[in-house]
């Protein structure tokens, strides 16, 4: 089969198409935006119009809402230091900083070129490695499932952060709230007290607004409701330069790269994407230092990943039928709406609608940046209205969003209960962002850790013997090296900055 035919190209410039293309990434763009929203609620809530669509429009419509929502998500993540979604935490990291001491346009703008960067890349992975790929996903197995999961909770706990320790209590914590609710494999309730809503686990919409929302209401009243900050007029705009554009290329690189491997990876997906890409581009950056104080390369390498798993998650959906995210699930869904099964049978028996989707998918980045251009410096502008205001309309969408993911009101106290813990475990260095990983890879790496342990009749060697399993433990030892290493030249500087000042002899 042909990698991207020409004559199949008219089929994707009809007004159905581009109306598709348009209206979920102004949709998946907004919704993504909300906190506590997010892109499955943007999918899922432009779901029923597929019933009444022609294939190619329908799956662009959820496929450009599912692109505009990754970007969307750092749209609040930057502005307001919420993220819209669970993996636009790592964007806070340097996002919020850039756009509170310097100019939240340029923030928003570094995000949005990475962004469209890492879409074209993970389109183009899904256009030329589907096959291929799919073949090397398929001799993954639970052993190796586990190890990456185990190399995105160490990325996280020992390279995004100063506190190792703290962040490695944070991932235990997020760990420990992944194990309520039902047993995986046994069916029998964990943690619920009693509380039959909690047999489904903590809602992960309620636990991101608990994480994020919660707590930074908190500070904007504690810091004073009529505190405002004011940007001069250019510092609202989201126009780079092509030497910003260039500076931030390698991280925009290392980002799309890992996104697009990670994403393809059933399971893991935007989430784990976003932090390793974080933790490379700072052990790649010149001015690792500078991570966490507002470098655009802090912005660049997670939003190029989020957007670049898109294309990576749906490799295994259209070549194996096997949906590797929750989104690319729902999508699936909309397949089989059209009378479509998924698979490898599709890219033989309609080759139409699979280069429909090839070439759709790259324009939904386009329509991304170009949407992203139009919006964006009207988000902006919410970091100059005054507390007073601010407050109120982010406490309702939060409220609306953790009720609308469930209709369950016991959600709303627990965010509320979850978020006050957090903003004192804040205040002493604590990761909300390792929470958050930890949370969402706990029932994988359990599924997968007991699966293996099934299989090889309770014998750990099968996470030694297998040649894939190697390598991963060889990364795995060079990440907790590298942490070792950080904190010891933590330590050493503080010993030395110490002894410069006279306080020790």
């Amino acid at each position: 089969m042909d990698f991207l035919p020409v004559q199949y190209l008219p089929e994707l410039l009809t007004f159905s198409n581009l109306w598709a293309l348009i209206l979920g990434a102004l949709v998946g763009m907004i919704i993504g935006a909300i906190p506590g929203m997010g892109t499955m609620i943007a999918i899922v809530l432009l779901l029923p119009m597929t019933y009444y669509m022609d294939p190619v429009p329908s799956l662009l419509l959820l496929l450009s809402a599912y692109q505009a929502s990754e970007y969307g998500g750092s749209i609040s993540a930057i502005v307001l230091g919420i993220p819209g979604i669970p993996a636009a935490a790592a964007t806070v990291l340097d996002g919020t900083p850039l756009a509170r001491n310097k100019s939240p346009g340029k923030a928003l703008g570094y995000s949005l070129y990475a962004g469209f960067m890492g879409g074209i890349v993970g389109g183009l992975a899904l256009i030329f490695l589907s096959v291929p790929l799919t073949r090397f996903a398929l001799r993954v197995s639970d052993p190796e499932v586990f190890l990456m999961c185990l190399i995105g909770l160490m990325s996280v706990g020992l390279l995004t952060t100063p506190n190792k320790l703290n962040s490695l209590i944070s991932v235990v914590l997020g760990l420990m709230a992944s194990t309520v609710g039902l047993d995986l494999l046994t069916g029998r309730g964990r943690f619920i007290f009693g509380e039959p809503v909690l047999m489904d686990g903590i809602n992960i919409i309620a636990l991101v607004v608990g994480l994020y929302a919660v707590p930074e209401l908190m500070s904007m009243i504690s810091g004073g409701l009529k505190k405002r900050r004011s940007f001069e007029a250019g510092k609202l705009s989201t126009f780079l330069t092509p030497r910003e554009i260039l500076g931030t290329l390698k991280s925009s690189s290392i980002g799309s790269f890992i996104g697009t491997i990670v994403g393809m990876v059933p399971g893991l997906g935007a989430n784990i994407a976003s932090f390793v890409s974080y933790a490379a581009a700072k052990k790649a950056s010149r001015h690792p230092e500078t991570f966490g104080k507002g470098n655009p390369e802090g912005i660049a390498a997670p939003e190029a990943a989020n957007n670049s798993s898109v294309g990576g998650g749906l490799i295994p959906l259209l070549s194996l039928g096997i949906p590797g995210t929750p989104a690319a699930a729902v999508i699936a869904g909309a397949f089989v709406i059209q009378g479509i099964q998924p698979g490898p049978q599709v890219l033989a028996r309609d080759p139409g609608l699979v280069f429909g989707i090839f070439y759709g998918f790259l324009a939904t980045a386009v329509v991304m940046f170009y949407m992203g251009r139009l919006l964006s410096p009207l988000f902006t502008r919410i970091l100059i209205v005054p507390a007073s205001t601010l407050v109120p309309i982010i406490l309702l969408l939060s409220i609306v969003g953790v009720f609308a993911s469930r209709q369950v009101f016991f959600d709303l106290w627990l965010a509320l209960a979850i978020g006050v813990g957090v903003y004192f475990l804040n205040k002493l260095e604590f990761s909300s962002a390792a929470m958050i990983v930890a949370f969402v890879l706990g029932p994988i790496m359990e599924t997968s850790l007991r699966r293996a342990l099934v299989l090889s009749s309770g014998s750990y060697s099968v996470f030694f013997t297998r040649a894939y399993s190697q390598v991963l433990l060889v990364l795995l030892a060079g990440i907790i090296a590298a942490g070792i290493w950080s904190y010891l030249a933590v330590r050493r500087r503080g010993g030395e900055n110490l002894a410069s000042s006279g306080s020790v002899p």
